[in-house]
């Protein structure tokens, strides 16, 4: 069983920053690529940043330049540094672990999510 836990968000002004993370546990083998998505009321579940096992990110267009998503292989833990937070960035973030099978199947593993509040 593959566990994953977020913490770290919050209420925050604008402009500020947060920074995420998440733990995982269990059987974590054949890992393909750990991420963040979030979601807001209302809007579809979005991806926000990813980091393949070879270390390649990925960021939103809405992003770029604000986060900064990291591992740290030796803790299995991922972060997710947020800095000039806006507003538009509320939102339930999510963590997401993909695990892939010998035959090279993905398989999405989520954590429970960690709210974030942008607000004056």
């Amino acid at each position: 069983q593959v566990q994953l836990v977020e913490s770290g968000g919050g209420l925050v002004q604008p402009g500020g920053s947060l920074r995420l993370s998440c733990a995982a546990s269990g059987s974590i083998f054949g890992i393909n690529s750990v991420g963040w998505y979030r979601q807001a009321p209302g809007n579809k579940r979005e991806l926000v940043a990813a980091i393949t096992s070879g270390g390649t990110t990925n960021y939103a267009d809405s992003v770029k330049g604000r986060f900064t998503i990291t591992r740290d292989n030796a803790k299995n833990t991922v972060y997710l540094q947020m800095n000039s937070l806006k507003p538009e960035d509320t939102a339930v973030y999510y963590c997401n672990l993909e695990l892939h099978d010998i035959y090279r199947r993905v398989t999405g593993y989520w954590g429970q999510g960690t709210q974030v509040t942008v607000s004056s």
